[in-house]
């Protein structure tokens, strides 16, 4: 019997949005109220309107002198000055043929319809100022509202909060914000032949990293992680970790176990305790990835992701795969980041018939170096690179040739401009 063809990433994308979108319309998101002082990161979950404007009155951009541009005939003019207004104070009216001393922030006195700079400005007599430049209606002076008005939707459900958003929430008042629970995501790894750092490496064993760098990775994407350990090489012992992991998780997440040798039992176990969407894809590093459900005790499902066991494939695999996934389960679109066409400071002359992805950095001059040992074992190229450039099947580089460069830290969290897909 012929091999199953490999399924393009295009048509993975187009599947998992579409299986992460059944899911959550049968499991709705939940929400919470929290201080929006502790916010950062999270997806709010209804708009946030104002109940205020912002800035409250009419204030003052500079510090500076308040004054009616009718008292002045022109540069020279001086006037008296009749208060002080420093932020945080609220003056008495101007009156005619005066001035007031204003400092940045303080409102603007009523009957004032102008801010000279005080770098605009000279000493005269004793309480007198006097105006050096020309002086226009309405300068110097940030119009009540005219940052926030009163019941405009400030912050729209479905935005990842970023300081600016905390900042934006705190300047009309919003004290608490109501956010979508975090995504609650299982990592399991699995191997007999891996130790934990720290303990003696027998002969044959390895050092487990996937199982740092996953959980890492579950951090940065903003989700909660939780780290289930090791999945011995049995199968009855993977199913059982995978019922347990189902069990209050909204994503499982392995590592190998996923090809077809002797020793794989998570196809099988994933078979036995729910279901597959699809398996093996056309793309390198990463063909053996895994993607379904398994059941719970309930008849709800947590979705699981089973990622390859090399380290490479397994980092790539979670950047292209679970990332945008794990999104849509914490509140947010499905979004796939758009990549940046950069100039090629490589050659590329082996290419794959499969869609591949490899490490890369940026130069000074804004072009992409390759890092020289691209295997998927070596997981310092993925430490030392900032980004992956997305080669096409039969896809060959010289130097100078464009390229598709994707940024990691985009990868892990992508920015408003990236490309949403809909269903």
């Amino acid at each position: 019997m012929a091999p199953k063809p490999l399924m393009p990433l295009d048509e993975a994308w187009a599947r998992l949005r579409d299986m992460v979108a059944q899911h959550v319309a049968s499991n709705p998101l939940s929400l919470e109220q929290i201080d929006s002082f502790d916010a950062l990161g999270r997806v709010l979950a209804q708009d946030l309107v104002s109940s205020v404007a912002v800035p409250p009155l009419d204030n003052s951009a500079m510090d500076g002198y308040a004054v009616r541009v009718a008292d002045l005939s022109g540069p020279g003019a001086v006037l008296p000055m009749s208060q002080r207004i420093a932020a945080g104070q609220v003056g008495a009216l101007l009156a005619p043929g005066t001035c007031a001393r204003i400092f940045t922030g303080a409102p603007v006195p009523a009957g004032a319809d102008a801010v000279v700079m005080q770098e605009h400005t000279e000493a005269a007599d004793e309480g007198q100022v006097r105006f050096t430049e020309p002086v226009r209606l309405g300068q110097n002076i940030r119009r009540a509202g005219e940052d926030i008005q009163s019941a405009q939707t400030v912050l729209s459900a479905g935005v990842r909060l970023t300081p600016a958003a905390l900042g934006v929430a705190a300047s009309v008042g919003a004290a608490q914000v109501p956010v979508y629970r975090r995504a609650r995501v299982a990592v399991l790894t699995t191997g007999n032949e891996l130790v934990m750092p720290g303990q003696p490496l027998p002969a044959g064993a390895i050092y487990n990293s996937n199982r740092h760098t996953l959980r890492g990775l579950v951090q940065a994407c903003g989700a909660q992680a939780a780290d289930l350990g090791v999945i011995p090489d049995n199968l009855e012992q993977t199913r059982a970790a995978l019922r347990q992991a189902a069990e209050g998780h909204d994503l499982i997440i392995t590592s190998g176990g996923v090809s077809v040798g002797e020793e794989d039992h998570l196809r099988n176990a994933v078979l036995a305790e729910g279901g597959l969407e699809f398996w093996a894809l056309a793309i390198k590093p990463g063909k053996p990835f895994v993607c379904g459900w398994i059941r719970r005790q309930d008849g709800s499902k947590a979705l699981y992701m089973g990622l390859p066991g090399n380290p490479v494939a397994s980092y790539v695999t979670f950047l292209m795969l679970v990332r945008p996934v794990m999104d849509v389960l914490g509140g947010l679109s499905w979004v796939l980041p758009r990549p940046i066409s950069l100039k090629a400071k490589f050659e590329w002359s082996r290419p794959d018939k499969r869609r591949e992805f490899v490490r890369v950095r940026l130069d000074s001059d804004m072009g992409v170096m390759l890092h020289p040992h691209q295997g998927s074992g070596v997981l310092s190229s993925a430490a030392w690179s900032d980004g992956l450039v997305d080669l096409a099947p039969q896809q060959v580089v010289q130097p100078g040739d464009t390229v598709a460069y994707w940024p990691v830290a985009e990868l892990m969290q992508p920015a408003a401009h990236a490309r949403q897909e809909t269903a």
